[in-house]
Parts: structure tokens; C-alpha cells; sequence
């Protein structure tokens, strides 16, 4: 059961923004979203918080510096998905701007795992570096860096993910999420770390007086991958996110952006010059993504880093065929998934623990997303790893902090889960295939106590009626230009219609002719094969279908119930 409810319009904020200058319906949108005043919409570059409130990063770019100096050897230890790729390119890019020597290396997800465990670490010093950084991992990676210590080799930790218990002995440490750090966006992505770190580097030798007489590094060029790299890790898109993707946005528009988003936006058939946030987070990123889960990410980067837009190309096209590859491999797993599913019933269930010897490791996370979405419960899907052992993905729902819940597994069966991290939403694990049913038991026990009725009830939120007027072509387009994303939704309407006519395309599709106060609209709910009644209430988007060169306000479903 799906209950829809509108958001809240304060009417005092709606009136403030309106006087500032806002359009009347962004106005009520933003109101709507938290927004209060004028200079939180304001996605100026300059408006960004400043990077010594990062704690650490003082540290850090002295460290950096010195080693640049004395023309050390440094190594990037990257993540293997979309945030850790843009993080890395973006140091990789900006580290030989500042003439550094550097090189990278990302681990093979299925031999090796997360972060930079004790595997990660001698693969590491086999490259001989001086100095390790890692992007996007690290802050759990205790005996990882205790080793590469013990060989000699400094290392400093970027990452955004929440600590454990034990910090590791790390040369620096840069993470908003650290204790003692008053940074006051906890949001970051890695990619977003990296950025600041950069940042403050500049900062360094500036005041070492690197630049009296050479140019500075532009480090503005990078917002592309920035903005690319916030969007696909789903971090909540607070006022300085906003700010960092908003500016990537502006340059991707404009044209100035690296060769491989250049690529990839080709190849996945989007515009440039109307990229929004969309574009980024579901063709874009999955396209990195799908190097990660299936072969390795260091395509991606090279994606990333080439200026070559012939190379770029090439790789773009051998990335569009890997998440094809990854698309029908998921495919498959779904229908597994349902199998699995027939015999359960959610209703009785506070969470969802899924396995199937067959699956594939790299696309356990996009199953859990899925089962999640269609069943509103939190959910785990496991896939064979090494030795005996498990691995999982999980999703979860609003109510529940997915790696608290884990922690709190942990604490009561200290024996059970061989590793776990994540943030809020989404979670990893491994443990010991002969745990799996007391694992299943201990997560559905901690989500039974921790989850309401309330909470296992799915509410979508909307922004109510949209004013007639505002059915229009002037208004996708203003609504589009704008950036949105995770914890600052995109609009979803909400309406009651008359349906005059349905079919269904392709077996998979529901197309339907509405209409509501002698206005029509064609709308559209991807994957529903199922008729409507002749009123519906209806969640939708406003969208743009263009057909033969024309263009037409379509709405596109999300929900529908009979009125």
C-alpha cells in the first residue's frame, strides 16, 4: 500500500523567495524543500564553504607538497565505483597539474575487496610508492595501513564514509565524518574530498610562492567530475553539493568538459547543452559503474584522465557494452529474485535477505535496490565470494541507518559478520556462508525493533496539483535546468485524471491519454503492463517527448491508484 501525501509549503518562505526574484513555482518547490532564504540558492563557486574548516587538510596539503617538492613517488588507491573513478581522475589530474609524479591503483572487487585492506596494501608497496592516497576508502582500513607503515610508506586517507571504533595510524586524515571535524557539510562525496583537498593544496603552495611568476593550476575544470561523481554516489545534495554540481552542470552545458564525459554523454545519446542532473546519475554513472562491477575500473579512469577524444570514444563504446552486459545479467537475477520472493511474504517481514549461489558479485547491489523500490523493506542480496565465504549489497528504507543496523548485528553476534561498512541507505557485508541463516534472523530481529509500522508503510511524497498554466514546455524546461537530487527531490506532482485511452508498448509500457479540466496529456509508466481504471490519482513528472522534431509536455507516472 502506497500512501501519497503533499509536502508542506511554508507560505512565508514561498512569499521571501518569490520577493527575491524566484519564478513563483520554483519558489514553491524550494519552500517546500527547506529552503528559507535567498543565499541558500546560491550556487556561486564563491559560495562554497571553505576548505581549512576540513579537519586535517592543513595537514594534508603540507604533506602532499613537501612530497611534490622532493619529487616523491605517489599512489592513488581509488574505489571501484563511479565516486572513487571521478575522485581519482580528479587527483590524478590535478596532482601532475601541480607537478607531482603519480600513478593509481584500483583493486579488483572480487579478489581483493574494499578499501585498502592488508591485500590492497602489498600491492601497493610492490608499486614502491613514497607516499599512498587513497579515494573514497580508507578511514576503516586499520591493518592495511598499519602494514604499508611498517614497510615505510606513509599514507593519506580521503574518504567520506563513517569511521569505526578504531581510526587508522594514517599520515593524514581528511574525512568530514571524522570525529572532531566541524565541516559542516557532512555530505561529501569522496569525490567532493578530493576536490577540497586539491583545493587547499593550491592553497599551499600559493602561500609557498609557486605561482609568483608561473600561472595557477585551474582547478574549475574539474567540476565536471565533481558534479558527475556527487550525483552517482547518491550523497544527500545539501547547499554545497548543490553548489559543486550546479557548477559541473554549468561547464558540461557549456561544452568545457573532460573528453570522456564528453564520450559518454554521445554515446548514452544526451545533449550536452541540456545535461542535468538525470543525465549524470542514471546514464552516465552507470555506464563507470558497470566497469566496477564486472571488469575493472581502471577502464573507467582512463575514461576519465585521456584528452584524446578518439581514445575517449573507444573506451566510452567499451563501457556502453559492459553495462549491457550488466543489464542482462541483472535481468536474470531479478527473475531469481522473484522466485526466491514467491514463498515470502513481505507484509510479515521487517527486511529482506536474498541469496542464489549463481549470482554475480558485482550486481548484488542493484538487485537490492531493485527488491527494495518494489517491496519497501530493507534488503540484503548475497553472491558467493572466496573461501567459503559471502558477500552482500543492501538497500535500505527511510527509518532505518543501514550501517547502524549492521554495527548493532555486530555488537549482539560478534562473531557472525567478517566485515561490514556503508553509509545510512546502502551497506556491504561479508560473512561465512554457513552464517547466512542467523544472519537472516539477527538482521530481521534488529529491523523489527528499530522500524515502526509506519515506516514499513510506503508514503511518496509530492509536491500536490500543479497549476494548469504550468503545463507547459517553458516550465520542463526551467524545472530541468535546475539541480536536483538525493534529499532535495526532484518535483512529483500528484493529480486526479480522467483516462481517456491506454495501451501497452512494447508488452512492458502503459501509454495513456489523460485528461483534467478540458486540458489532455499524453503520459507514460514505464514497466506496468497493467490496465487503469477510467480515474485515476496519479504521482507523475513533467517531461519533454519529442517525436519527428516535435516537442510535447508528456507526464511521466510513478504511481497510479484508482480515484
Amino acid at each position: 500500500m502506497t500512501r501519497i501525501v503533499v509536502r508542506e509549503v511554508p507560505t512565508r518562505a514561498t512569499w521571501t523567495l518569490e520577493q527575491g526574484g524566484i519564478h513563483p513555482l520554483l519558489a514553491r518547490l524550494y519552500a517546500a524543500r527547506g529552503i528559507r532564504a535567498m543565499d541558500e540558492l546560491d550556487t556561486r563557486s564563491s559560495a562554497l564553504l571553505p576548505p581549512e574548516q576540513l579537519k586535517g587538510i592543513a595537514e594534508a596539503a603540507v604533506l602532499l607538497a613537501d612530497a611534490i617538492a622532493a619529487k616523491r613517488r605517489l599512489l592513488i588507491v581509488a574505489d571501484y565505483d563511479c565516486d572513487g573513478a571521478t575522485g581519482c581522475a580528479i587527483g590524478l589530474r590535478a596532482l601532475r597539474m601541480m607537478g607531482a609524479t603519480v600513478d593509481y591503483l584500483v583493486p579488483d572487487r572480487f579478489t581483493l575487496g574494499y578499501g585498502l585492506s592488508l591485500g590492497v596494501a602489498q600491492l601497493a608497496a610492490a608499486r614502491k610508492p613514497d607516499l599512498v592516497i587513497t579515494v573514497d576508502n580508507g578511514i576503516a582500513s586499520v591493518e592495511g595501513i598499519a602494514e604499508l607503515k611498517r614497510l615505510g610508506i606513509a599514507t593519506l586517507v580521503t574518504d567520506h564514509h563513517l569511521p569505526g571504533s578504531e581510526l587508522p595510524d594514517a599520515a593524514a586524515i581528511v574525512n568530514p565524518n571524522q570525529p572532531g571535524c566541524r565541516f559542516p557539510s557532512k555530505a561529501l562525496a569522496g569525490v567532493g574530498v578530493m576536490f577540497y583537498l586539491m583545493l587547499a593544496l593550491r592553497a599551499e603552495f600559493r602561500r609557498r610562492g609557486a605561482y609568483a611568476t608561473a600561472p595557477e593550476p585551474n582547478l574549475a575544470t574539474l567540476l565536471d567530475l565533481v558534479a558527475l561523481g556527487t550525483v552517482a554516489d547518491v550523497v544527500p545534495l545539501d547547499h554545497n553539493n548543490r553548489i559543486l554540481v550546479a557548477q559541473g552542470l554549468a561547464r558540461i552545458r557549456g561544452g568545457r568538459m573532460q573528453a570522456g564525459l564528453a564520450a559518454l554523454l554521445a554515446i548514452a545519446g544526451r545533449e550536452p547543452a541540456r545535461a542535468a542532473g538525470f543525465d549524470l546519475g542514471f546514464a552516465l554513472g552507470p555506464r563507470l559503474n558497470a566497469a566496477g562491477r564486472l571488469a575493472d575500473m581502471s577502464l573507467g579512469i582512463e575514461c576519465l584522465i585521456t584528452d584524446d577524444p578518439a581514445r575517449a570514444m573507444n573506451i566510452a563504446q567499451q563501457l556502453d557494452a559492459i553495462n549491457r552486459e550488466r543489464r542482462s545479467i541483472e535481468a536474470d537475477m531479478r527473475e531469481d529474485a522473484e522466485l526466491l520472493l514467491a514463498s515470502v511474504d513481505p507484509g510479515s517481514r521487517a527486511s529482506l535477505t536474498l541469496y542464489d549461489p549463481a549470482w554475480h558479485q558485482g550486481v548484488i547491489g542493484i538487485v537490492a535496490g531493485r527488491v527494495k523500490e518494489k517491496l519497501h523493506r530493507p534488503t540484503f542480496a548475497f553472491a558467493r565470494g572466496n573461501d567459503g565465504e559471502l558477500k552482500a549489497s543492501g538497500r535500505s528504507i527511510p527509518g532505518l541507518h543501514l550501517r547502524d543496523a549492521l554495527d548493532l548485528v555486530a555488537k549482539r553476534h560478534p562473531d557472525l559478520l567478517l566485515r561490514f561498512g556503508g553509509h545510512a541507505a546502502a551497506a556491504g557485508l561479508t560473512l561465512l556462508e554457513r552464517e547466512l541463516p542467523r544472519f537472516e534472523a539477527a538482521f530481521e530481529q534488529v529491523c523489527g525493533e528499530l522500524l515502526s509500522p509506519a515506516d514499513l508503510s510506503r508514503t511518496l511524497e509530492t509536491d500536490g496539483a500543479l497549476e494548469s498554466g504550468y503545463y507547459s514546455l517553458d516550465a520542463v524546461r526551467m524545472i530541468q535546468q535546475e539541480v536536483w537530487g538525493q534529499a532535495f527531490p526532484a518535483p512529483l506532482f500528484a493529480d486526479r485524471f480522467e483516462v481517456l485511452n491506454q495501451r501497452i508498448l512494447k508488452d512492458k509500457h502503459l501509454k495513456l491519454k489523460l485528461q483534467k479540466g478540458g486540458l489532455r496529456f499524453d503520459a507514460i509508466r514505464f514497466n506496468c503492463a497493467e490496465s487503469v481504471p477510467n480515474r485515476i490519482e496519479a504521482a507523475f513528472r513533467l517531461d519533454i517527448n519529442e517525436w519527428n522534431g516535435t516537442q510535447t509536455v508528456q507526464l511521466l507516472l510513478e504511481h497510479h491508484e484508482a480515484a
